[in-house]
């Protein structure tokens, strides 16, 4: 039989050994000189596990892996072949576009040329790919960790999940969101909008958020406090230059600030109506909206020390993101 290489890959017969010497208690020295190898290409393989019990190691996963690593051995990403595209690619999503608006929006930036096209899933894996074991590591040598730039923001890909509804008594004395035109789920017609606070823990002032449903305009305004007053008052300031054909109707919680929406339909001339209690993805597209707003001023922020130059910047920025809903295109400059 011919004489194996030292300096050749393990094969299963190896790893086989390694793990029943292991088990059996062995050295990582001994073992290497059964084999005839490295103590490091041992120390390398067992990496860290357990000789018996959960996360041992075991020889044919570990094999399975290092065919799997040899597989993909000389594989490069598309955007460390190309520099406009990485540039373009990694300067997005620092504004805070996510990879599908990223992905969409290039096709229309550059309709000829074929290198900038990428895919939102080859973005994810590019962020995720800088980060040692798919993102529960630490950042490689020579990395950027991109992953604070991401929608959710997340340390490790997780699967999308979605929850369970709760069945809630809903207040028979506000008009409610199943009483709304239902042209208004088709998302057709502009002019349907929603609106929120974002609070601050500890201090009084918070910011009145403002959403129309099929252009995704995104208008933010700072409040003292969370009173019906104040945020009633945030609204009339960013919906008085909107033109009336386009003011139709409006979402609301069943919190007490939103309670005076009688004077607010007289005063805008829409018709306002109730999210179900505890329902909060019946105003969904404000909901993930405020959450982009998040990323710009996280839990915690204490909004005395946001300037307004500061809060109509991120307005700006959330709304020249380019929206899948109008075909990649930008609401607004």
């Amino acid at each position: 039989m011919k004489e194996k290489k030292k300096n050749s890959p393990l094969d299963l017969r190896d790893r086989t050994i390694i793990e029943v010497r292991y088990r059996d208690g062995y050295s990582l020295r001994n073992i290497a000189k059964e084999l005839e190898r490295n103590v490091s290409t041992i120390s390398r393989e067992i990496d860290g596990k357990n000789r018996r019990g959960i996360n041992k190691y075991i020889a044919d996963i570990s094999h399975r892996k290092a065919l799997q690593r040899i597989k993909n051995r000389g594989n490069t990403f598309k955007l460390d072949k190309y520099k406009e595209l990485k540039e373009y690619v990694i300067k997005k999503l620092k504004l805070g576009w996510s990879p599908e608006q990223i992905s969409g929006r290039i096709k229309k930036k550059y309709p000829r040329n074929r290198i900038m096209r990428i895919s939102p899933e080859a973005i994810y894996q590019y962020v995720y790919a800088q980060i040692h074991r798919n993102g529960n590591g630490t950042v490689k040598k020579g990395c950027e960790d991109l992953r604070m730039y991401l929608p959710r923001k997340r340390r490790r890909r997780m699967k999308k999940g979605a929850r369970t509804p709760q069945r809630i008594i809903r207040r028979e004395s506000l008009p409610v969101i199943e009483d709304r035109p239902k042209i208004v789920n088709k998302r057709k017609e502009v002019g349907h909008w929603e609106d929120d606070f974002v609070l601050a823990q500890k201090v009084k002032p918070c910011v009145k958020t403002i959403n129309e449903l099929v252009s995704g305009v995104y208008l933010v305004g700072k409040t003292t406090d969370k009173t019906a007053k104040e945020g009633d008052k945030a609204l009339f300031d960013k919906l008085k230059r909107i033109p009336r054909k386009y003011l139709k109707t409006l979402i609301r919680d069943n919190g007490s600030e939103n309670q005076n929406y009688k004077t607010v339909e007289k005063k805008l001339g829409l018709k306002v109506y109730f999210a179900n209690p505890y329902h909060s993805w019946e105003r969904g597209a404000n909901e993930n909206a405020n959450g982009l707003l998040r990323r710009f001023f996280p839990k915690g922020t204490n909004w005395n020390k946001v300037s307004d130059r500061e809060l109509f910047k991120a307005e700006y920025l959330i709304n020249t993101r380019p929206r899948k809903r109008l075909n990649c295109k930008i609401c607004f400059h």
